[in-house]
């Protein structure tokens, strides 16, 4: 926990003194974890200073983990009988049975079904089994294991091999997984699989696998059955998107064998009206019109309308609009959609009708509808009760004590386990206290993740933090960048945790790559001693803002188009603009291909708004953010609260 949240706590109550002393032992306990996980040996005096410690388990726990390998089945038990609710009981408990398997202890192994949670350990629980009761109960979960798309581990190897000793694994069986694996398009475990049928077989088998890797083959040349239909399918869907012209001819020139399965004709009609939709081809609305009825999922139906907005065909748009299923066209994105069709369409009162209905709800839609009708933009903010003695009780409690502790400690991965079992049930009032401590103590994607639905979502406060605000809005201003845009971008990036990193290895704050954060520092003429750099959240912010200032200026020109590109990249930016001229850009924004950009524009925009109150000031119209950075001759919009009918609908 936060040293200054804790000593908060201890002037107000005395039980918090066990909270204190952990952030005064937080050292030594670091010192004696990273040398167990190194193999020292916590031994002496050492071990007897930190035996009362609340995180002394997690020491144990390590000392286990390393020496798994030597580990007796008493001591793993005893850690189990003396932490019967321990977050990472699970996770020792499983590397445990699979140390067993390793030292081919079956009959410790088969007794551990229960505590069997990854595919490896159900493998050698199995395989246990098979080898000490080979009961009818453990061949039918040995065929279960066998029935997968997707490759098994090695830890399933010998329970694949029993089936086929024993006879189970049959011709059929076989086609089962080549069938499992087809849908998956998993060509390579196909092939794989079709080693062991017989010659004709495999040929088969092997020519599916081909069709579905990149469409070679004849399918006229297939057994006409419900099979091949099926391989057929999936085929053209997946050809689709890397060739659609060529997807639908062979759809046209097969339709016969696809009729044997009309999931597979609906599969493949699918798969080319989407693709040829999400390229903007010319050929997409009429390829949209082919596609059967039963075909159509939420996908199909957005594409379908996104495809009519590329190419301003309004009508079209509305059309597909009504087309959709009643609880998807009653969403705010499509309900916001129809409205300015409606306005586009010169129907001015059916659009402020719709408008009027949006401006009611706190969110990006609804934002943009205020702005359409010049009313205040929607916000009803809830805060906590300022009760030091609730914040006293919650933050005392041992799980949140431990989670926050252990956060403190750059134990992620442990405090998040600590953290869900302490707040699992808890009252809301209370998780959202203990929420409160977490953000207090810089544990603020807590917020993010544990405060998102219902009244949740009314707590702006908490989940929009709001830190580094002075160096925030200095960098910004030097660069001429909007202090809110640029903390919604973070918001949005790395939820405020300067330690985040994501798969791709972007790191801190405003989550840049080290190779960026170092042509940025070097052009700034700033020092730079290594990607480490980027988790000092002042560094990452000055880095960041220049990336982004730089971005705004020669890459996208308006904030929309820079916000996309420093999520895509400015090259498909740069494509998208040339194909489609951003006229409307509202619903421009609804045409971006990639969905995951589409929704990261929409929230950092809406986020933009929400930061505009954080900062203490009026909210700059969103329709004119999207456009340009904030100028101070475009009169600002006030934050007011709507009747209570419609609080609830709010989503930033």
């Amino acid at each position: 926990m936060n040293i200054r949240v804790v000593l908060l706590l201890c002037l107000i109550l005395p039980q918090c003194a066990a909270a204190a002393s952990l952030a005064d032992r937080r050292s030594e306990f670091r010192r004696a974890l990273d040398g167990v996980e190194r193999g020292q040996s916590l031994v002496g005096d050492d071990r007897r200073a930190l035996l009362d410690h609340p995180l002394f388990s997690y020491i144990e726990y390590a000392e286990l983990r390393r020496g798994l390998k030597q580990a007796t089945p008493a001591a793993v038990e005893d850690f189990a009988r003396r932490h019967p609710g321990h977050p990472q009981l699970a996770r020792l408990q499983d590397s445990w049975l699979q140390e067993l398997a390793r030292r081919g202890e079956w009959r410790a192994v088969a007794a551990r079904a229960g505590s069997a949670e990854s595919t490896d350990s159900r493998c050698h629980v199995v395989h246990a089994r098979l080898k000490t009761a080979p009961d009818a109960a453990a061949w039918t979960e040995a065929e279960a294991l066998w029935r997968t798309g997707r490759s098994a581990p090695s830890a399933c190897d010998p329970v694949f091999a029993a089936l086929s000793a024993s006879g189970r694994l049959t011709p059929a069986l076989r086609w089962a997984r080549i069938e499992l694996a087809a849908a998956e398009g998993n060509a390579g475990l196909m092939r794989f699989l079709a080693r062991s049928l017989p010659a004709e077989e495999q040929a088969l088998a092997t020519g599916y696998a081909d069709f579905i890797d990149s469409g070679a083959g004849n399918p006229a040349s297939w057994p006409q059955d419900q099979r091949s239909a099926e391989v057929l399918g999936t085929g053209i869907a997946r050809l689709a998107r890397r060739d659609s012209d060529r997807a639908e001819r062979l759809l046209e020139a097969h339709k016969a064998l696809l009729g044997r399965s009309p999931e597979a004709l609906q599969r493949a009609w699918h798969g080319v009206a989407l693709w040829t939709a999400a390229s903007y081809q010319p050929a997409a609305a009429a390829r949209f019109a082919k596609v059967p009825d039963a075909a159509y999922d939420t996908q199909l139906h957005e594409w379908r309308v996104r495809e009519a907005l590329s190419r301003e065909d309004w009508r079209s748009a509305r059309k597909a609009i009504a087309a959709m299923p009643e609880a998807l066209r009653e969403g705010p994105r499509w309900r916001y959609a129809a409205a300015r069709l409606d306005q586009i369409d010169g129907r001015q009162a059916e659009a402020e009708a719709g408008f009027a209905l949006l401006a009611q709800e706190a969110h990006y839609h609804g934002f943009l509808a205020a702005d359409r009708l010049g009313s205040p933009y929607p916000l009803c903010p809830l805060d906590l009760p300022r009760d030091a003695a609730l914040r006293g009780r919650v933050g005392t409690l041992p799980g949140i004590q431990n989670a926050l502790e252990l956060h403190a400690l750059g134990r992620y991965g442990w405090a998040l386990g600590e953290w869900k079992a302490a707040i699992a049930g808890l009252p809301d009032l209370e998780r959202r206290v203990a929420v409160e401590l977490a953000v207090d103590s810089g544990w603020t994607d807590r917020a993010v993740f544990d405060l998102s639905k219902g009244d949740d979502l009314r707590y702006y406060r908490l989940r929009f933090p709001l830190a580094y605000q002075k160096h925030l809005t200095r960098e910004a201003g030097q660069r001429d960048l909007d202090p809110a845009w640029v903390a919604a971008l973070i918001r949005a990036e790395s939820a405020w945790n300067p330690a985040a990193r994501s798969h791709a290895n972007a790191r801190g704050l405003m989550q840049l790559l080290p190779g960026t954060g170092q042509d940025i520092a070097r052009k700034l003429g700033i020092s730079w001693s290594g990607a480490s750099d980027l988790y000092q959240p002042r560094s990452n912010i000055t880095l960041g803002t220049e990336y982004l200032a730089d971005m705004l200026a020669r890459k996208a020109e308006q904030p929309f188009l820079a916000t996309a590109a420093y999520n895509a990249g400015p090259a498909p930016i740069a494509r998208w603009r040339s194909q489609r001229p951003p006229r409307e850009v509202d619903l421009w924004i609804e045409t971006i291909p990639y969905w995951e950009t589409r929704d990261y524009v929409v929230r950092v925009m809406a986020f933009s708004v929400i930061y505009d109150w954080r900062l203490g000031q009026d909210a700059y119209p969103l329709s004119e953010r999207l456009r340009a950075q904030p100028d101070r001759r475009v009169a600002r919009s006030p934050f007011a609260c709507p009747a209570p009918a419609s609080v609830a609908r709010t989503s930033p």
